[in-house]
């Protein structure tokens, strides 16, 4: 065909197929969607916490658990930790940029659910 344009699509990012289990895209979702997962960065979405300061925060979360999802939260990037070399030492943790990239739709989604809530 003469005259006719020829699309050429830009380079596109490489997808994740979050579907299956090998996934590394799937195991960063599974950790922010976990039980506890999103209260941490709803947490941290204002300020900068210790890690006493998220667990009084956060009701119902054991140490244990808080530590596992801490880890794995800053082993996907999206949380970041500073240690002070202090006795004991002082853990303080806050959201990368990635984990306030990912906590922004979280917000607007716990908004939401809140807003429609019966205040009883």
């Amino acid at each position: 065909m003469t005259g006719s344009a020829q699309f050429t699509p830009a380079a596109a990012e490489p997808r994740y197929e979050v579907f299956h289990t090998d996934c590394p895209a799937r195991a960063v979702i599974d950790h922010v969607t976990s039980r506890w997962g999103i209260w941490i960065l709803i947490s941290l979405r204002d300020k900068e916490l210790r890690f006493y300061e998220l667990r009084e925060s956060i009701r119902g979360i054991s140490e244990k658990m808080l530590a596992q999802s801490l880890r794995a939260l800053v082993e996907d990037g999206l949380v970041w930790r500073h240690v002070e070399p202090t006795t004991p030492p002082q853990v303080t943790y806050g959201l990368t940029e990635f984990g306030q990239e990912v906590r922004e739709p979280l917000d607007d989604l716990f908004d939401r659910i809140t807003q429609r809530m019966d205040p009883r």
